[in-house]
């Protein structure tokens, strides 16, 4: 079965070594798992029985794009106004438990791999029915309009529903894309990239994408700008634009990380 990390909570005990390997410059940032703990969540307005991790947030010198959120969500609480910008569109994906989601008048049943695409401007609520916790990653944008293009139609989806896309001439590196990639309405991405253990990048990626990349299973050392970074599953990394990056996976099984990008839009000309 499938499993999908989230923020383990709780606090480590007292004699626990306080030196850490998070990881904090201007071009990246790790946040291992280890520092998603109960001390360091919210509460949001609107939300009942909830707590969030925010991951990443826009901020100078950190991430430009986007919002990133670890939710916890308790027996029959949730949301019936979750978002508070308009303009925000969002990306659900359930790690555990079961999520109830109306949509523009209509009610999904979610469970883990379970993938949400929100356009701005929706209604919809969230809701967790079941007696467990509901656990799912939020990743928030505002949408760049574009004269004559419409905004993208909602949808919902799975992980265990999709085909992974294998990348040219390998077997052990493959993209699950949930937005067709040819609809230039989508400004973000919301992918699952999935390496088998000893597949790798072979080159510096350097690109003008941001990205926040949510390690769901497996360990991998990561290069980041000019460090090389053991990471592993719940470990969350900020890459700013033009950082370069490559990964090999390491271990006995599947490196996979939920990934953020932003794509299809012509860059800004003033700060």
């Amino acid at each position: 079965m499938t499993q999908y990390a989230f923020p383990p909570g709780g606090l480590p005990e007292q004699d626990g070594d306080p030196v850490g390997t998070a990881i904090f410059t201007t071009a990246y940032a790790v946040l291992p798992a280890c520092t998603h703990r109960d001390i360091v969540t919210s509460l949001l307005p609107d939300w009942t029985d909830t707590r969030v991790w925010i991951l990443a947030r826009p901020l100078s010198g950190f991430a430009e794009t986007f919002a990133q959120y670890a939710v916890e969500v308790a027996p029959n609480g949730g949301s019936t106004r979750p978002e508070p910008n308009p303009d925000a569109q969002a990306v659900l994906f359930v790690a555990s438990g079961t999520m109830t989601l109306t949509l523009d008048g209509q009610t999904h049943t979610l469970t883990a791999g379970g993938y949400a695409y929100i356009p701005p401007h929706s209604a919809w609520t969230v809701h967790n029915p079941a007696d467990e916790p509901l656990q799912f990653h939020w990743v928030r944008k505002k949408y760049q309009s574009v004269p004559g293009l419409s905004r993208p139609d909602a949808f919902i989806t799975s992980d265990l529903e999709r085909t992974p896309t294998a990348m040219p001439n390998t077997d052990k590196w493959a993209t699950t894309r949930f937005a067709d990639p040819d609809d230039i309405r989508h400004d973000m991405h919301v992918n699952i990239v999935t390496f088998q253990p000893g597949g790798r990048i072979p080159f510096a990626e350097t690109h003008i994408m941001e990205h926040g990349l949510y390690v769901l299973e497996g360990e991998a050392d990561y290069l980041l700008n000019d460090q090389w970074v053991r990471v592993g599953a719940g470990d969350f990394m900020w890459l700013r634009a033009f950082c370069p990056q490559a990964c090999i996976a390491r271990g006995h099984k599947p490196f996979r990380y939920l990934l953020y990008k932003d794509v299809n839009r012509h860059p800004a000309l003033t700060l």
